[in-house]
């Protein structure tokens, strides 16, 4: 239905693995020439590699969202490459599980530095781009956690999280006279290789928490960040798209567990 984001240019931050891989490998599927973004070359080659063989365009650039000035060089390269930047996906983020009474201003600053400042810096490198042409898309991975929940051991990057929704709403205004907007999906659990690292039993007891009874995958939240960068979604504006099968809605443990008895019944009867 919609083609507008064929010959469009993405930048894909974190893109080695999990969301961002899947963010890159949708985005290059929708006919979009794809910059993939992480600090590990070798990780990246293969992204590209399996988005070319599927008859893609993608290039890799290996850097380190902590430095403006390596992401003024992506911006660069992204503009040598592809001769315009259309859309930011600034997806490179860190879960460390620090529990307070452990944590350490080394820890705090580091999810800080790489979440909320990396997050800042890949912006203020491709706005200069993006106001010139008076067009762009700027989609943040946010999350549920911080923003709306909480979880032991997750305290600085639920700050971290909830911090990039405050500048978000803000550089939402700043840039809407330029034709750029600034929206932001909240997954909440998803299959991912970080998520599979935590365990099995956590991997279960998340799927118990979810109304539709099992986690999504990074391809989930990369078509909600699709919709944010399309052309024809050019009045939304400082939103966060929340994706989580449901996850925020139960009040309790309680209200699953009535949930599940009232689908069992209602299934008893047919």
């Amino acid at each position: 239905m919609y083609d507008s984001l064929k010959e469009c240019t993405a930048i894909v931050t974190g893109a080695g693995s999990g969301i961002g891989k899947a963010m890159a490998i949708s985005f290059a599927k929708s006919g979009c020439k794809v910059v993939c973004v992480a600090r590990r070359k070798a990780t990246l080659d293969d992204v590209v590699a399996e988005i070319t063989k599927a008859g893609g365009d993608a290039i890799a650039f290996a850097g380190d969202v902590t430095s403006y000035e390596q992401m003024q060089a992506m911006a660069k390269t992204a503009v040598d490459a592809y001769g315009r930047i259309d859309i930011l996906l600034s997806n490179a983020g860190v879960i460390p599980q620090v529990p307070l009474s452990e944590m350490t201003d080394k820890d705090f600053d580091m999810v800080m530095d790489i979440n909320v400042k990396g997050m800042f810096h890949a912006i203020k490198a491709v706005m200069p781009y993006m106001k010139k042409q008076k067009y762009g898309r700027i989609i943040l991975t946010s999350s549920i956690t911080g923003p709306i929940t909480g979880y032991p051991g997750w305290a600085v990057y639920g700050a971290s999280k909830a911090a990039q929704l405050g500048f978000m709403r803000t550089a939402a205004m700043e840039l809407a006279p330029y034709g750029i907007t600034v929206n932001a999906v909240s997954p909440g659990n998803v299959m991912t290789e970080g998520l599979k690292s935590l365990g099995q039993n956590y991997v279960d007891i998340m799927k118990k928490a979810v109304p539709v009874g099992k986690l999504g995958t990074g391809f989930d939240i990369a078509n909600a960040a699709l919709f944010l960068a399309l052309k024809e979604s050019w009045y939304v504006n400082g939103h966060n798209l929340i994706i989580d099968g449901g996850q925020i809605l139960p009040e309790s443990a309680g209200a699953l567990d009535e949930m599940r008895k009232l689908y069992e019944a209602d299934i008893a009867k047919a």
